[in-house]
């Protein structure tokens, strides 16, 4: 039986006992069936995994007796900040679940020219919360012990703006194709449009921060596809991610 691993927001250390919060406690207990002598591993999002073991189970409260730490997977060598047009129904669930599993560090979500997408007030915080809930649970699937932050929406012009990673692109199926000798970065903000994508004038803005066009092939990418092409093909050629030889 493979082993679940677990986010909690306290702060862990080997050889100590805690009870989770209402939500794990749940999972394990009702939806995992887990009780008292079971086995399971614990992050904080400190890239440092816990051993545990469940003293104590009910539908309320899970104990747990903490192990001494252990480094959790090494992360990419590539700090990737993923800016993406907010998009409609799950499409954006999906580009933080599999965005998260693909390494990426940052998301920020933008409201663009084509965005059809506006969140205000309370439905944005609603919405935020759950898309960090979205990697979090992308990160206890996927081993990752270091949590990808997820920043409230932004602007194309501000988020460009603020950009300081050694390598910049924005996505544009009329550019070139990533260059071979391209010299490898540290960090990089790659920029993806909603659907529809990116408007001439957001590009221009986009370039004039010092972002790079970048295309992915003939083929036009659906915006749910694009970021997870272009992090896969990022991660495989500056980051930690290998193709067959």
């Amino acid at each position: 039986m493979r082993i679940p691993r677990i986010f909690t927001v306290q702060t862990l250390s080997g050889g100590a006992t805690l009870v989770l919060e209402p939500g794990p406690s749940q999972h394990l207990a009702r939806a995992l069936r887990m009780g008292p002598g079971d086995a399971l591993c614990l992050f904080d999002g400190s890239g440092v995994d816990f051993p545990a073991t469940i003293v104590s189970a009910d539908k309320r409260a899970v104990t747990v007796a903490l192990e001494q730490g252990q480094p959790g997977l090494v992360e990419s060598p590539l700090r990737i900040h993923l800016g993406i047009g907010v998009s409609r129904g799950e499409r954006m669930d999906w580009v933080v679940q599999k965005a998260t599993e693909l390494g990426v560090a940052e998301i920020t979500p933008l409201y663009t020219e084509r965005t059809e997408v506006r969140l205000r007030g309370e439905r944005e915080a609603r919405k935020l919360q759950h898309w960090q809930q979205v990697a979090i649970s992308a990160c206890e699937q996927s081993g990752r012990s270091c949590l990808p932050q997820v920043h409230a929406p932004g602007t194309v012009p501000g988020w460009t703006g603020d950009c300081e990673d050694t390598q910049r692109l924005v996505l544009h199926h009329r550019a070139s194709p990533l260059p071979a000798t391209a010299s490898s970065p540290t960090s990089l903000s790659l920029l993806v449009g909603p659907e529809g994508g990116l408007s001439e004038a957001e590009i221009a803005t986009a370039m004039a921060a010092g972002f790079l066009p970048l295309a992915l092939g003939p083929r036009v990418l659906r915006t749910e596809t694009a970021p997870l092409a272009a992090l896969a093909i990022l991660q495989a050629h500056w980051g930690d991610m290998c193709l067959p030889r």
